[in-house]
């Protein structure tokens, strides 16, 4: 017990801090807002509305499965977290700098209360999503739903070691945040989100497409979307780095590539996180 007392106090700070920083800056995100918290649900809903009326509709992006447009929706609620995440989480030292210089508290806090909001706002997200998946009548879940705590774990490991390791070159070189939101459009074009991974085998053959879907996985957020995915809506038509690829070697990449970031990105700003305050 004495253990365990011990590491609780010297965490109880770092656990206020980041309990007040996380609902200050929920708060402040919608303040002045008609609608509020309802924006963290409308937002991701129209967006899909808009895609799904352009892509699936117009262009015909779809797997020809009942099931897609929450497959779509899903996707989209996944990208925004991750896209929010990082670039809070980016901008958290940066906007903090005022609190950096006056108060001394462990300065990672910043940026896992960044991610943390986003996290909050990913799971109102995901309460919708699940309303859409029961009343649907398309959607039967199955065992592998007790995957996906693993799932938003892994995906939030991503999120917060991207996020440590911009938000470090963002106090030393701003035009990060440019670099990042230009990255991200690619990023989003190349993560099988608007468009399922048939029909790149569709357009372009099945050998090419298949080593082509191959290496879209072995991308860490098209692992992990695809994944929850799989487990929660599709699991019959949802193609994943588990059932596509056949070496567990290869399998695991993305995996580890996801904790490698977390690692390096807990090192990098472990490095430079004492100078914060003096460069802003």
């Amino acid at each position: 017990m004495t253990i365990f007392k011990k590491i609780a106090d010297r965490y109880h700070y770092s656990w206020v801090i980041l309990k007040e920083l996380v609902k200050t800056d929920f708060q402040l995100r919608y303040q002045g807002s008609f609608l509020g918290i309802a924006w963290s649900v409308l937002k991701p809903l129209m967006l899909f509305c808009v895609m799904y009326v352009v892509f699936v509709h117009f262009l015909k992006f779809s797997d020809g499965t009942p099931t897609y447009p929450l497959v779509l929706l899903l996707g989209i609620s996944l990208w925004n977290f991750f896209t929010e995440a990082t670039t809070m989480g980016l901008n958290g030292i940066t906007g903090r700098g005022d609190l950096l210089r006056k108060v001394n508290f462990p300065k990672y806090i910043i940026v896992v209360s960044a991610t943390v909001g986003s996290l909050i706002s990913l799971a109102i997200n995901m309460c919708v999503v699940l309303v859409f998946c029961i009343f649907s009548g398309t959607v039967h879940f199955t065992w592998r739903v007790i995957l996906l705590p693993l799932n938003f774990l892994e995906l939030y490991i991503l999120a917060l070691g991207c996020a440590l390791v911009l938000a470090t070159l963002n106090v030393y070189f701003r035009d990060i945040q440019h670099i990042w939101e230009i990255a991200m459009q690619a990023f989003f074009y190349a993560t099988p989100i608007i468009y399922p991974l048939s029909m790149i085998i569709d357009r372009i053959g099945s050998d090419a497409g298949s080593l082509v879907c191959k290496i879209m996985l072995l991308s860490p957020p098209a692992q992990t979307i695809q994944d929850i995915r799989h487990n929660l809506i599709a699991p019959d038509t949802t193609p994943t780095v588990w059932n596509l690829i056949g070496s567990w070697w290869f399998r695991l990449i993305p995996v580890a590539l996801t904790f490698v970031i977390l690692c390096f990105g807990i090192y990098v700003f472990r490095k430079h996180s004492k100078k914060f305050a003096e460069v802003l």
